[in-house]
Formats: C-alpha cells, sequence, structure tokens
C-alpha cells in the first residue's frame, strides 16, 4: 500500500511515530489535533502547510541534524506542502533551547555558507522539486520596536525561568541574557507568518513550539499549528545525543562502509530510536521487526543489518548498501583485512605504543596500553603483548575488530 493510500488513523500513527512529549496528555491532544487536520485536508482539497525550521550553526550534518527531515519527507509523501525554513534571522541570535550556556552568534556571511550546505544535503531525503525553501529574515527583519513589544507581552520571565537550561544558569549564578528570551519569540513568529498547520521540531523545542508559537498565533488571530514533536537521536553510544563534539556522530557524508560499521556499533537498547526517527520504515513494519527480535525469530545482529543497510540506501544507493554489507562481514565477521586503510611509515626507534598514538589507533598511551592488555592488538594477525617492545616490522596493524593500519617501512 502506498503511504497516500493509507487510512486517516494510518496516517497519525505514521506521522506520530517517533514523538516525545514528556506528557501523554499533550501527545494524545496532539494526536487529535492532527486527525482533525488531515481530515479537514481531505474534505477541503488543500495540502497541510508543515515546516521546520534549521538554524544553519554547522554546515556539516549527521544522522541526528536528519530527524526533522525525515518528518518532512513523511508528510510530503502524503501530498502535503513542507516548508523548509532557514534561520537565517535566529541564527543570528542562537537557539538557548538545549544549551546550558551562551550559544556563540554568527556571521551573516558563516549563515550563509552553512544554510547552501544544509540545504543541499537536506535533499538526499527531501523531494527537492516539491519542496519549499523560505528564509526568516523576510519578515523578522521588517518587525518593529513596538510590534516586538505586543508579542513579548504574551510571556512571563517566570515562564522562561522554568525551563530546564535556564534554570540551570540561574542556579549556578550563570548569566542570562535577555536577548536570548527572543529567540521563542522569533519562532513564534515565523509559524504565524508561514500559516502553518504543523511543526516539526525535537524535545529541545517543546517550548518554542508548544508554549511560543501556538500562543503567538492565537494571539495574532491565526488557528494554533500543530506540534510534532521528535524525540532526540542517541549516538553511537546509545546513552547521549549524537553529538559531534562527543566523537558519537554518524555524517550523513560519510562513506557507505564507514556509515555501515559506525550503524552496527550502536548497541541494541537504541535500536527502536534509530528505527522510528531515522529510517523510511512504517509503524507496522518496524511492529514486525521488534515482534521478530522479542520472539526469537530474528537476531538483533541481522535486525541491525537491516537498519545499516536501510541508513546506507537513504544517503548513497541500494548498491553501495549491498557492498558495504558484504565488506562489514568480510572484514569483521570473516576476520579479513579491509581492502583500503591509512599508511603509516615506521620511524627508527618506535614501539609498538608510538605507532598506535601516531598511526591514530588510539587516542592515548593508556588506552593503547589497554587494548594491549586485553589482547586485541594484532600485526599481521600475530597478537602484540609488549607496549614498549620496538616495532617488529613493517605490515597490518589492527586494534580491535574495525581499526587497521598499513605500516610501511
Amino acid at each position: 500500500m502506498s503511504n497516500k493510500k493509507m487510512s486517516v488513523d494510518e496516517q497519525v500513527a505514521y506521522l506520530m511515530q517517533g514523538t516525545e512529549y514528556g506528557d501523554e496528555d499533550l501527545k494524545q491532544a496532539m494526536a487529535k489535533e492532527l486527525r482533525q487536520r488531515l481530515i479537514e485536508s481531505q474534505q477541503e482539497g488543500r495540502p497541510l502547510r508543515v515546516y521546520a525550521g534549521f538554524d544553519p550553526t554547522t554546515s556539516d550534518l549527521h544522522l541526528g541534524h536528519t530527524v526533522p527531515i525525515r518528518k518532512l519527507r513523511q508528510f510530503q509523501e502524503l501530498g502535503h506542502q513542507v516548508i523548509f525554513l532557514v534561520g537565517n534571522y535566529t541564527s543570528l541570535i542562537g537557539d538557548p533551547s538545549d544549551k546550558d550556556k551562551l550559544r556563540p552568534q554568527l556571521s551573516p556571511e558563516k549563515v550563509a555558507f552553512n544554510a547552501r550546505t544544509y540545504a543541499e544535503q537536506a535533499y538526499k531525503i527531501l523531494d527537492r522539486d516539491e519542496t519549499e525553501v523560505r528564509f526568516n529574515a523576510e519578515w523578522l527583519s521588517a518587525l518593529s520596536f513596538e510590534e516586538l513589544i505586543k508579542l513579548a507581552s504574551n510571556f512571563t520571565i517566570q515562564q522562561f525561568l522554568t525551563r530546564e537550561n535556564f534554570k540551570l544558569r540561574w542556579e549556578n549564578n550563570d548569566a542570562i541574557y535577555l536577548h536570548e528570551t527572543f529567540y521563542a519569540l522569533m519562532q513564534g513568529y515565523d509559524a504565524y507568518s508561514l500559516k502553518a498547520d504543523v511543526q516539526v521540531g525535537g524535545t529541545d523545542q517543546l517550548f518554542n513550539i508548544v508554549t511560543a508559537a501556538r500562543k503567538l498565533m492565537t494571539f495574532m488571530g491565526e488557528k494554533p499549528n500543530v506540534a510534532v514533536i521528535l524525540g532526540i537521536l542517541p549516538g553511537t553510544d546509545g546513552e547521549v545525543k549524537m553529538s559531534k563534539s562527543l566523537g558519537n556522530h554518524i555524517p550523513i557524508l560519510s562513506k557507505p562502509e564507514d556509515m555501515y560499521g559506525k550503524v552496527m556499533s550502536v548497541p541494541d537498547k537504541a535500536m527502536g530510536d534509530f528505527f522510528r526517527l531515522v529510517t523510511r520504515w512504517t509503524p507496522p513494519q518496524i511492529e514486525k521487526l521488534e515482534a521478530d527480535i522479542a520472539a526469537g525469530r530474528l537476531h538483533p545482529r541481522d535486525a541491525k543489518m537491516k537498519l545499516a543497510y536501510e541508513i546506507v540506501s537513504i544517503y548513497h544507493s541500494e548498491q553501495a548498501a549491498e557492498h558495504a554489507q558484504q565488506e562489514f562481514i568480510r572484514v569483521f565477521q570473516k576476520g579479513d583485512q579491509p581492502d583500503e586503510m591509512p599508511q603509516y611509515k615506521l620511524k627508527m626507534g618506535q614501539s609498538v605504543l608510538d605507532v598506535m598514538v601516531e598511526g591514530d589507533l588510539v587516542k592515548s598511551k593508556s588506552q593503547g596500553r589497554r587494548m594491549i592488555d586485553q589482547n586485541a592488538v594484532r600485526l599481521d594477525g600475530e597478537t602484540l603483548s609488549d607496549p614498549t617492545q620496538p616495532f617488529p616490522h613493517p605490515g597490518v596493524l589492527q586494534v580491535g575488530k574495525r581499526r587497521f593500519l598499513r605500516v610501511t617501512g
């Protein structure tokens, strides 16, 4: 069954997949409102206007950044109008939503560069021809001081101080700058200006969407948009939010083999989040996968291979995914060496530990010693047990299951 032939209830289940509100009553209220909008859309023959805002603070996207883009694509598949909003004006302030400190403000030039590369990467998911791209400087730069004061009159300082990040900074006696409170107002005005039916964002945007946008739209005489709030994708450690700074990210521009391997390193407990947030799979498909795992009909490793194949297919191709899968099986399940690996020229008098550190196989000497103690270091298949011994001879140095280095003389 194509997505456009789903019943309204099936559409609601599909579009609410991966949502997280921290409050079941709020989730049910949003699902009910979404269902009503979908019915009205069918009756009126008018597609819903659905948007997500993206502050281009980076040009190097990882899977975590794609979560709201994937949700936009689902709306697109169902025939709705998707708006990719570039926050070229809000980026000049910096969103404090998920930060426990002030976010640095970006220059207009940096924002413009990031916006171009961000949108280009987003088209790996979105239909380029069916996506409307807007920039919020179009209306925010035209706001007068009088209009801003009217918008601000809808909120109290107490509302902002109950937000976890502001509360933490307040208790630590760290600065909270007045301009940071403007961000929620600006985002609410975005929703009003776009006459949006639905706004998509992560749980870090809950206040901005549910409180600010809906309140401002009502104040301005518009029907408040439906908030589709998505869970946060964990990193490859399965514990905390995917982040480049934490090194637990999967870049969407990474090579197929590297992307496949990184997905395979995700702990089993995090697979459900990946199923729901970054794949093209529908609720029935995911339910069957999880039921098969629970009943022992499908090994978690095999389910993860399906996940890795799916993700590589999205950002590269099925052919690339097939090749990456075969390479993974050959290297990591059968113990073969990869065809390509970084090279390192051996220097006079270097020890095994020296080569491991300088060849970027480990982050520190202490980590290197631990790997050797765990019998996880091999040279041409032979286990090395002494970190201080002179490096024996040129060859392929392997640390753990996934890291290889060709050492030359």
